[in-house]
């Protein structure tokens, strides 16, 4: 067990990296849709094209990503902190205050309202401390090109403009 001072000095540290804001969404065994946010995401491969989400691992959300043959990312909008914050709330109906539809067995948030939407297949799954490593094989990418919502310090207001130098 790690001591309480030395996790916590690891998350302030962790704090400091910039990272995009997802929301990864899967369908449910019992097939409804399911969404959470994550902040821990990176192309793992290039060929095949891959990422690699890393998700917590309580919740039904969890759950849905780690088991579902299919999931979705969505890089959020820097003009889209207020679904991070939904996607983030625990117990919360995450798709009764957004736009989405069903992309096959996927729940999509509306195709072109992302910066970028990878449907993935599941490749892997590794569980580790408090999360669920997936990896997924993009079988598809949709692009809508413009500033991603970024997460720094714990918070989701961080732009990249705000540190151009002079």
């Amino acid at each position: 067990m790690v001591p309480v001072w030395e996790g916590q000095q690891f998350a302030d540290a962790m704090a400091e990296l910039v990272s995009g804001v997802c929301a990864v969404t899967a369908c449910g065994d019992d097939g409804e849709p399911y969404g959470l946010v994550a902040t821990s995401l990176c192309s793992y491969s290039a060929d095949p094209p891959a990422v690699l989400v890393c998700v917590g691992r309580s919740g039904r959300a969890r759950c849905a990503v780690a088991s579902a043959t299919s999931f979705g990312v969505h890089v959020l909008g820097d003009d889209q902190g207020d679904i991070a914050r939904w996607f983030a709330t625990p117990g919360a109906d995450k798709f009764a205050a957004v736009d989405w539809e069903w992309d096959d067995d996927v729940p999509a948030l509306t195709p072109g309202r992302v910066v970028a939407y990878l449907r993935c297949t599941r490749a892997a799954v590794m569980w580790h401390g408090d999360h669920a490593v997936v990896i997924g094989d993009v079988e598809r990418v949709e692009l809508a090109p413009r500033e991603p919502l970024v997460y720094r310090r714990r918070r989701m207001d961080w732009r990249l403009d705000a540190v151009r130098p002079a």
